[in-house]
């Protein structure tokens, strides 16, 4: 039994080196649009399908929520897997009655006061019409989810017409506590006016003030029309609070056959960041920029000629296991770059003087292309029954 298995794992390598190979395109197109910088190491491998992920840690194990169907939920013992799917947030669609409410988008879900919150964005592309709700629960494993509705509208619904809903667009949120205080936040947005900061009130069910919201423009790009701006998340560490964001355009490459469907190089997604010492900013980047004149760090892109597009991040705060860690969704150029391509990725961070830095090893390499892992795992497992354990996750939002 142990030559069968060894037997399946020189095949699955072999494979990986047949199907292995940049789309279509020619060497010129390729040049014009993939990194080849090896500023960055290689992601750790998720083994998972997923865009835009969030991950929180609750005893022992890793919870991964995702945009998709009601929100999936997977859970695992270790951020390289195997997955499993415990069910979804939503029994059904959204409470909120806006287009795409069975495809919630970019959950963050946090624990607080013994009550577990996910924030989750109902949109569509191209559109302000969007919203951000909440739905809590007590039990992250077979508890029942409570849908809250919208606690922030933009374009239409209650309250859109106030400032900042009035044009940003509700999406992509993410939570933050000032340690001084204990004021709890909101911040959101992406492209219109970019990333804002809004303050909750007590139960985070509802915006503090929510017919006068105090709110702060966190990252702005004056100098473009569209912003390219979106996915903010804020870490702390003494003594700063890191707000970071992905930068550029997200998807949307199609198969990745044709090189219309692709940015120049550099204007796909990347992860940057600025620092500040308040909550509220304003926060500049490692030059003194501030994030509201375009500001911000690149600490994770495009590069080795195979990483595509990096973004949708979230930082895991370090503890007695693990440094603080940086996980995101990446295409790779040797697989696929389409929307349902996105992996999880996670490097750790290191800090010098106060600025941090994706750091390589663990199990730093490529993801094979999850269709080709499924033909070929189904094939060995005819062959060779339980020769061999594969971690197929081939959910897509």
């Amino acid at each position: 039994m142990v030559r069968i298995r060894r037997l399946a794992q020189v095949s699955l390598l072999l494979f990986h080196q047949t199907v292995a190979g940049t789309p279509s395109l020619t060497s010129e197109e390729q040049a014009s649009i993939f990194s080849k910088t090896d500023d960055y190491p290689l992601p750790n491998q998720g083994h998972v399908v997923a865009h835009d992920p969030n991950i929180i840690e609750y005893h022992d194990h890793f919870y991964l929520f995702k945009g998709g169907v009601h929100i999936p939920v997977l859970r695992s013992p270790s951020l390289d897997g195997p997955w499993t799917n415990i069910g979804t947030v939503l029994d059904g669609p959204s409470v909120v009655e806006k287009q795409n409410r069975t495809r919630p988008w970019a959950p963050t879900t946090i624990f607080h006061n013994a009550t577990f919150y996910c924030y989750y964005a109902i949109s569509s592309p191209g559109s302000r019409n969007s919203a951000i709700a909440v739905a809590t629960t007590d039990a992250l494993d077979g508890g029942n989810w409570t849908d809250h509705g919208a606690l922030v509208n933009t374009d239409k619904g209650h309250s859109a017409h106030l400032y900042p809903y009035n044009e940003s667009n509700a999406i992509d949120a993410s939570f933050i506590v000032d340690n001084r205080t204990g004021q709890p936040y909101l911040n959101y947005g992406s492209y219109w006016h970019g990333i804002f900061q809004v303050p909750l009130a007590d139960d985070l069910l509802s915006v503090k003030d929510a017919e006068k919201p105090q709110a702060s423009n966190l990252v702005y790009v004056p100098d473009e029309t569209v912003k390219p701006v979106e996915g903010s998340w804020m870490s702390f560490k003494d003594p700063y609070y890191y707000l970071w964001f992905s930068h550029g355009r997200c998807c949307g490459f199609g198969d990745g056959q044709e090189a219309k469907d692709f940015p120049k190089k550099g204007q796909e997604y990347d992860i940057r960041v600025g620092r500040s010492t308040s909550v509220t900013g304003p926060f500049q980047d490692k030059d003194g920029k501030l994030l509201t004149n375009g500001g911000g760090t690149i600490v994770y892109a495009s590069n080795h000629g195979v990483v595509y597009a990096p973004g949708g991040l979230g930082v895991l705060p370090e503890n007695e296991k693990h440094p603080d860690i940086l996980y995101y969704h990446y295409l790779n150029t040797s697989a696929g770059v389409s929307d349902g391509d996105a992996h999880l990725g996670w490097n750790y961070l290191k800090y010098k003087d106060g600025w941090p830095s994706a750091q390589g090893g663990k199990n730093s390499g490529m993801a094979l292309r999850p269709n080709a892992i499924l033909r070929i795992s189904v094939l060995i497992s005819t062959l060779f029954p339980a020769s061999i354990d594969l971690n197929i996750a081939n959910s897509r939002q």
